[in-house]
């Protein structure tokens, strides 16, 4: 998904100038979490735009609020934002999340963040930013979200899952708890590639889903085709 530009069913995706490229995190993100009808959206590291406009198709009803660090990415976002049929319900702030404050609290918080505190960096410092924990930790991410979640509210996050086990020991200390995770394979006979995890101040019984993306053949499975069906041209 390297393109300059990418396009769905109801919108589509300039990000030429955004560092990380529409990835199939995201996809999976904006299109498998759950939530009751939330009325109000926080999505922080927003990047290319493409989670909360997935949002913002699924909930008619919600008010969105983006969060982006780069500005490059914010600007291209923004733009994103106001081509799309959504541009009247989402918003954006340009700056770190830790800065980001609102009066409100939000009905669903998502985050597709960055993960790698200890990864070799490369020369690219904006995908640095995207990509490294220098400019928002699991501490900060956590701390932050538990402020801005309304009591009944839901967080959810994609993840790796060594990070996503990190992240949900630092998320217990803020009272957020690990109630849903959907583990994703890229195939059936492969361990884990990532966790979708949904948080919330309720601390019950963990429920485990499981998405395997490819049948051996190669081929996308039924499932993930289903996924896909709402977003995606051609499925």
């Amino acid at each position: 998904m390297g393109n300059s530009w990418f396009q769905f069913q109801q919108f589509r995706i300039n990000q030429d100038r955004c560092a990380m490229k529409i990835s199939t995190d995201a996809i999976l993100l904006g299109s498998l979490l759950e939530s009751q009808n939330p009325k109000s959206i926080l999505d922080i590291g927003t990047g290319t735009g493409v989670i909360s406009l997935m949002l913002a198709q699924r909930f008619l009803e919600a008010k969105i609020q983006a969060v982006e660090i780069d500005e490059d990415a914010a600007k291209q976002a923004e733009e994103n934002f106001k081509v799309s049929p959504f541009a009247e319900r989402i918003s954006l702030f340009q700056g770190r999340f830790q800065d980001f404050c609102s009066l409100d609290s939000f009905d669903l918080i998502v985050s597709n963040p960055p993960y790698f505190p200890d990864h070799l960096k490369s020369h690219d410092l904006k995908r640095n930013k995207a990509l490294h924990t220098d400019e928002l930790s699991f501490e900060d991410l956590a701390e932050n979200a538990s402020k801005l979640l309304n009591p009944s509210g839901r967080f959810w996050v994609i993840l790796p899952p060594r990070q996503m086990s990190d992240f949900r020991q630092i998320a217990n200390s803020y009272s957020l708890f690990l109630n849903t995770v959907v583990q994703v394979h890229d195939r059936q006979d492969l361990g884990v590639l990532r966790e979708i995890g949904e948080f919330s101040f309720q601390n019950t019984h963990g429920i485990i889903r499981k998405l395997v993306l490819k049948e051996d053949s190669g081929e996308y499975s039924m499932e993930y085709k289903k996924v896909l069906s709402g977003f995606l041209l051609g499925y």
